[in-house]
């Protein structure tokens, strides 16, 4: 389905899927629903990948759920049931849980695609309503370790604190990890167009993915070693004198235990670790140093590992040596890749987080929150267990579970047992717009709205706030996440403070955030419905005198270009109003021109060695396993494993391996094999390639079934972000009958 010209009928909105949030619009023509260019918005000037092209597909009546559906107690099959039925379900498990076993044993999961108001409302009614401290989200499988070393160096996390724009200009990236030519097809233009004007990209990938065939340099280090990787560039920086030092010494701190750690790390020592030839990585490091301006790019690939934080740090270090942050055109980002990743965390999903990226176990922060939503700051649960081991915990002292927007069957890691510990919950309610792999394990199942039957907001890789517009009216038995939470917040005592309304949640939610680090207090619904609906980026205040009753305290300098708003007594921040039309905000598009949000103003460095992963390779489990995306399907795949189009251009999981490993194993290109590790086995057809090391082997892990690739992943968690360790583990290969 190609997309028509744009038409005055249409109605503007954003993609479904990634976080580039593709501008397009959606009218109506004599085919139904069509997707229409918008040239005009500036993330995607109209270009969009198939799985944009197709996704009104996924508003069929044929393909999605819409009647609520309940587990029969005479067939133990899901039947329809009316919404009355289903919404006094879900409120009865809830509380006969929480009476038999206490608030803690009810938990909430939700996802990194919902939209900012029901992240918001979620996390709201987890601590409001079910009053749990059970709360994550399939973000933390996203891009929670990039966020924490954000955090560690920076005092602030924003995937991009740049616009993608600015990578076009640029004269060098370091892409570590990322395939986007496959992930997000749009953005790849922004890194053709900076060669087009003499930069240079470098790739780093243990595949020779169709990024890398781009690149000018492609290192292809051993899968888990991204971190060796990083820190032998940073000697090679020392060593041949390549430090900004006057850079170092005005805006950073801890850079002489970083460099310690680094000269630790020679290049023929990180040769043997990473597999990475010493020319190579000279080349790099003179490629990189010698531009002007430069950028690192990091996505899953070094961060979705047990050692993530650090391995982001460690890049983060490579970049503020080299002087690249908080300069215009050059520093450091992460590509995150859910839709909504970067708002979902903001508002309060996150099992340590309130609205406005704020920290639960702040006094300051539990109090303003409290204040916004009308309730006793002591009544708010502190943190609760990150993503998997909530999962885990499933089955155990969790005994129910809210689940919104999320596929964990599919996605999660070690499935097979996550499965299992889905299927010992005493109730299990899903909201989702299909029937997942995970919907088909629940006691009720909610249909509810998606991306173009509702209006919301979400906030993209670059921190840019998107008004997403309801252009067609949902099937009459769908409801929206709202109107769910609204109805079982009214059926267990809370009648009030849960609105369907998504602008009134969103007034609220920017009242919450005021004074934080990811402040909203400054964006309308009408601000962002203005002109072509380019959006408004965060942090974006409401102004001097509001910022500064609503923080209790005064405004000090921090974090961008127009300075920052500190709650009292509070580590967080937020930009004071910089001007604007009328006296409104601007936004912030550029964050760190003049100051770092850490205390004193300036980066830090983190010294950090390398360690390895969790789970190495031995004579049983000889082989690296790493997985990753297909171009034309989406995380669990469960819309775009519903559209035709998508399923022809990629119809099931397969094995890519190295012909050495191949010809060892006496394989052949589309043979099944069996992929083993210690938490399971997964089959699927073998797919030859020199692209990849001939000690590594790929799945995609898009699909349930025997080809489920997160069947074989490891659970071993970053011990600051709680990220799982999906792109390394041990396994074999067998010939699969």
């Amino acid at each position: 389905m190609q997309p028509s010209p744009a038409v005055p009928a249409a109605t503007p909105t954003h993609c479904p899927y990634c976080a580039l949030q593709c501008g397009m619009g959606l009218a109506r023509g004599a085919g139904g629903v069509e997707v229409v260019e918008r040239p005009e918005f500036p993330v995607n000037g109209g270009a969009l990948c198939g799985k944009g092209r197709t996704a009104p597909e996924v508003l069929s009546s044929r393909v999605r759920l819409t009647e609520p559906l309940v587990r029969s107690h005479a067939t133990g099959g899901l039947v329809p049931a009316t919404w009355e039925e289903a919404l006094d379900r879900v409120a009865d498990g809830l509380v006969r849980t929480r009476a038999a076993h206490g608030a803690d044993a009810c938990a909430v999961f939700g996802g990194g695609g919902l939209t900012n108001e029901k992240a918001y409302a979620l996390g709201k009614f987890a601590r409001v309503v079910l009053g749990t401290s059970q709360i994550d989200y399939n973000g933390r499988f996203c891009m929670s370790s990039a966020a924490a070393a954000g955090q560690r160096a920076f005092g602030l996390d924003r995937g991009l604190p740049f616009p993608l724009a600015d990578v076009a200009r640029t004269g060098c990236v370091i892409l570590v990890g990322s395939n986007l030519a496959e992930t997000m097809p749009p953005a790849l233009r922004y890194l053709t167009e900076m060669k087009a004007g003499g930069g240079t990209l470098i790739v780093v990938d243990p595949r020779r993915t169709r990024t890398a065939e781009q690149a000018d340099l492609h290192l292809a280090p051993r899968p888990g070693t991204d971190l060796a990787l990083a820190l032998g560039l940073l000697h090679l920086v020392v060593a041949e004198g390549r430090v900004d030092e006057a850079y170092v010494a005005e805006r950073t701190t801890g850079f002489a235990e970083a460099r310690a750690a680094a000269m630790a790390h020679w290049p023929e020592y990180v040769e043997r670790i990473t597999g990475v030839p010493v020319p190579q990585l000279r080349e790099a490091v003179r490629r990189f140093c010698a531009a002007e301006h430069a950028m690192v790019l990091t996505a899953r690939g070094p961060e979705q590992q047990a050692k993530g934080t650090d391995t982001v740090a460690a890049w983060i270090n490579l970049c503020l040596a080299t002087g690249r942050p908080g300069r215009p055109l050059s520093g450091y980002g992460c590509l995150t890749g859910q839709g909504n990743g970067q708002g979902g965390r903001e508002h309060g999903q996150k099992a340590d987080q309130l609205p406005g990226y704020r920290k639960l176990t702040d006094p300051a922060a539990r109090a303003h929150v409290a204040g916004v939503w009308g309730v006793d700051p002591e009544t708010l649960p502190g943190p609760g267990r990150s993503a998997y081991e909530l999962l885990d915990a499933l089955g155990g002292d969790v005994r129910a579970l809210l689940l919104m927007g999320s596929n964990p069957v599919v996605s999660a890691p070690r499935a097979a047992h996550v499965e299992e510990r889905i299927r010992s919950l005493d109730f299990l309610a899903v909201a989702d717009v299909v029937l997942s792999e995970t919907a088909a394990l629940a006691d009720v199942v909610l249909p509810v709205t998606q991306w173009a039957e509702e209006t919301g907001t979400v906030t993209n890789l670059e921190g840019r706030v998107l008004l997403r517009r309801k252009a067609v009216d949902p099937p009459a038995g769908v409801r929206t996440d709202l109107a769910v939470l609204h109805g079982l917040a009214e059926r267990l005592g809370h009648g009030k403070g849960f609105p369907t309304d998504p602008e009134e949640v969103f007034e609220e939610l920017c009242r919450a955030s005021a004074g934080g680090p990811a402040d909203y207090a400054g964006i309308t619904y009408g601000r962002l419905a203005e002109g072509v609906g380019e959006g408004v980026f965060w942090p974006c205040p409401d102004g001097p005198g509001r910022a500064r009753r609503e923080a209790g305290g005064a405004l000090r300098e921090a974090g961008t270009a127009g300075g920052a708003a500190r709650e009292a007594g509070a580590a967080e921040g937020a930009p004071r109003a910089a001007g604007g039309a009328g006296g409104a905000h601007p936004g912030t598009p550029r964050l760190f021109l003049e100051r770092f949000a850490t205390e004193d103003g300036r980066a830090r460095f983190v010294p950090v060695t390398h360690r390895e992963a969790a789970e190495e390779p031995d004579t049983e489990y000889p082989v690296l396993l790493t997985t990753g995306r297909v171009l034309a399907q989406y995380q669990s795949g469960a819309q775009t494993r519903r559209v035709a189009e998508l399923n022809a251009a990629a119809p099931g999981p397969f094995v890519e391996l190295h012909p050495r490993l191949a010809a060892r194993l006496g394989l052949a290109d589309g043979d099944r094999v069996a992929v083993v590790s210690r938490r399971g086995r997964a089959v699927a057809p073998a797919r030859v390639t020199s692209g990849i090391r001939p000690d590594t082997v790929f799945m995609p892990f898009h699909w349930p079934g025997e080809g489920r690739a997160n069947t074989l992943t490891h659970p071993a968690l970053d011990p600051v972000s709680r990220m799982p360790e999906f792109k390394v583990c041990a396994v074999r290969l067998e010939r699969a009958q």
